[in-house]
Parts: structure tokens; sequence; C-alpha cells
């Protein structure tokens, strides 16, 4: 893999395939032209919270050399956040980051080349289009979208555009994840039928965001709420978004989206059939008015003919458990990286299986390092396009059966949910 082509090179597939779309497409293909013999990645961020800052910033540092990349531009509606980011580029880069007033006006600076979204849920399909409009190779943190039509506007712009797509669904970058994909590959545990995981605890997350201290004229509202909602302005509304429905629509998208993607990843599934999806506000209700649901059980059933449940309940942190059931036996994802299987409850265990295995790790470039790598070399990421969309079909899908009641089911062919 080449770590040594110029910023020229990596972005020449992304820009001349551009060119065939309408509008920034000229504007973006000139750019790469015109971008000289320096190869140093100069990327843009769109989010400044703990996830931008302390996750996507500090992995450019991270990588600094031996990547050779740098963060240059930042943006976020919260002027505090943004300023702070901008610092903090200073100290780990040498010089400090432009603050952009508008992630538009990021998009459109001629010194960016990529772009890191990580903005809230409802942003990310927004941003992720607008970067693929402008010509900007883009990492972008999970759900990639909340809703259908935003999904297939971003996802088509960023398939014309050429450019190189991350998902933030990082588990399919673990060692121990690439080698339970191997050993299902292999046919060690046979024919899977059911995927689960209970994903407890003892207080909805959103508690923990909660900020007193935003100001009205420190935010810009409307870049915030992109028209999700009519509300004026409201710090607690802002800073512990992910606790209200307008802009995140809980633990399926929130947290199912990461166990969706690994099952998806290791047992080679597509986008489910058919959902359903219950929930609800059962335990944390007081004065903060949270609209998100403290419990919910999401099924899928997926024609590769694997039953798929996620359930998350904060009314009580017991019982948390990932696992694949299969014919031979059982594979359990309980412990971080180090996934184990038996032949506990396998059906067909024929004695292959003896006692508790380790699965052998396959060694893999760190998430975003190869998101890195592939922005020189043009190759596909660990978590390319398409499993963004097979995540964010599945949450979709979840989410629109919570909110009906109904059971909801996906129209390959159309790109479209439907509902009983």
């Amino acid at each position: 893999m080449s770590t040594t082509l110029t910023r020229r090179g990596f972005l020449q597939a992304g820009a001349a395939a551009t060119v065939m779309a309408a509008g920034p497409s000229i504007a973006a293909a000139t750019r790469a032209k015109a971008l000289g013999a320096n190869d140093r990645i100069r990327i843009g961020l769109i989010g400044c919270g703990g996830r931008g800052v302390g996750a996507h910033m500090k992995a450019v540092h991270d990588h600094a050399q031996a990547a050779n990349v740098e963060v240059v531009a930042v943006t976020d509606p919260w002027s505090v956040a943004a300023q702070k980011a901008a610092a903090q580029a200073k100290e780990w880069f040498g010089r400090e980051a432009k603050v952009h007033a508008s992630y538009r006006d990021l998009l459109a600076a001629p010194d960016v080349d990529a772009v890191m979204i990580a903005s809230p849920d409802h942003c990310h399909a927004t941003h992720l289009e607008a970067a693929a409009k402008a010509g900007k190779h883009a990492y972008c943190e999970k759900p990639m979208a909340i809703g259908m039509d935003e999904l297939a506007r971003a996802y088509d712009a960023a398939k014309a555009a050429g450019i190189i797509v991350q998902v933030g669904t990082q588990l399919r970058s673990q060692p121990g994840a690439v080698g339970a994909r191997a050993l299902m590959q292999a046919g060690t545990l046979g024919r899977i039928s059911r995927a689960e995981q209970i994903r407890n605890g003892e207080k909805p997350y959103w508690y923990s965001y909660l900020k007193k201290e935003v100001r009205k004229e420190d935010l810009n509202w409307e870049e915030f709420t992109m028209g999700r909602t009519k509300k004026a302005f409201d710090g607690t509304l802002y800073s512990a978004w992910y606790g209200y429905y307008e802009f995140c629509q809980g633990p399926v998208p929130q947290w199912g989206s990461h166990f969706l993607d690994l099952i998806h990843y290791i047992a080679g599934l597509g986008c489910p059939e058919t959902c359903v999806c219950l929930g609800g506000i059962y335990t944390w209700k007081d004065e903060n008015k949270f609209t998100v649901p403290d419990q919910v059980h999401a099924v899928w059933h997926y024609p590769e003919g694997v039953m798929v449940s996620y359930t998350t309940n904060f009314g009580n942190g017991f019982g948390n458990t990932t696992r694949i059931l299969a014919e031979k036996g059982v594979l359990k994802l309980d412990r971080g990286d180090q996934p184990i299987y038996t032949a506990e409850g396998g059906i067909k265990r024929d004695g292959s299986i003896r006692g508790e295995n380790k699965v052998a790790p396959v060694e893999r470039p760190e998430h975003f390092l190869d998101w890195f790598r592939c922005l020189r070399s043009g190759e596909t990421p660990h978590a390319p396009l398409e499993a963004g969309w097979q995540h964010s079909v599945a949450c979709i899908m979840a989410v629109e059966s919570f909110d009906t009641g109904r059971r909801t089911r996906y129209d390959a062919a159309q790109r479209r949910i439907t509902r009983d």
C-alpha cells in the first residue's frame, strides 16, 4: 500500500469522478489540480464535541507523522467548542486551525482535502452529501443517516463523486472481529440462526451531556437544528441532544448501529427484510423531559434466514451480552476484542469444538489509520459506504416500527421502507 503519493494523486480519482456531477464538481476538480507537491492530507473537522476532538482529532494527532495528516479547519454551531478545537489543533499540529462559521464555508475552503464528520445524528447525511458534492473525502460517524430520503441522497452523491468514505463503525477494524468473520466463513460453527445483543445500563447516557452554560449568543441555533424543530433556543436541548427525539432516536441507531454493523460484517449479512420494534420511556421521567426511549427492543429478519435482536433497558444494568447462535455452537462477543466460541447449545455439535476457545485475531490497521491509508491508495476502507447504507436501513426500519407500532419491510429494488 503506497504511502508516498502526493495529495494531488490521492484526490485525482475522486476529483475526476466529480467532473461528471453538477454544481461544485468543476471547482472540486480544479482545486485538486492546484494542490501542488506537498503530500500532507489536510483535514477539516465538522463537529467539535467529545467525539470530534477526543476521537477524530486525536486520531489525526496519533497518526500525524506516520500518515502525514493534520487538522487545518474546524466548524461547530457552538462557537465555544469550535474555538477550543482550534486551540487544541494548534497544540497538536503547531498551528491553529481556521474556525469556519458553517460547514458550508469549511467545505468551500480550498485548503481542505477531506473531512471528518462528528456532528449530531440528524446532521450526518446532510454533511456527507455536501462533502461529496464539494469533492471532499469523508469519515462519517454512525448512524450514517436517520431517514431513507437523506440516506439515498448522501449515498448517491458519494457514489457519483467517487469520494472515499469510511463510516464510524470501528468494531469491524478490531482483530477479534476480523478473526470471528474468518471463523464463520470457515464453517466452524455451521449455519447461523440468530444474533443478539442486550446492552443495558443504570442510567441513560444522554444525562452526562447536560450543560447549563450554553449561551444563546454562542450558538448558531439554525445551524444545529437544521429545521428539525420550531422550538426557540434551548441550551439543554442542544447540549443533551442525544436525549431528544428530534435529533436522536435513541439506543437502536446509537448503540445498535455498532452491533448491527458488526453482525453484518461477521455473518456476511446485507439489509434486513422486516423489523418490529417496541419501547418507551419507563424509568427516566424528570424535569429534563427527555423524549428518547429508555427501553427498546428491536427484532429483524434477514433474507439469509437469520434473526437479529437488539435490546436496551436503562432501568436495570444487568444482563449484558452479545452473541451469535449457530447450529454447532455459539460465538460470544462479550469480552471486547477477544471473542470466544464453544459448542454450547449446538443442535449439530459433532465434537469438533471442545471447551472454550479463543478466536484467533487477524491484525489489520486501526479504523482511522485505515481511512488515511485508503485516501492515498484509493482502496476500499474497512467500513465503506455500503456498510453505512446497510446499518442505516436496519436502524430506520426499527425507528419507523417504533413510531408506528407496525412491522416494517425493506424493498431493496425500490430502496424504500414500507409498513404492514
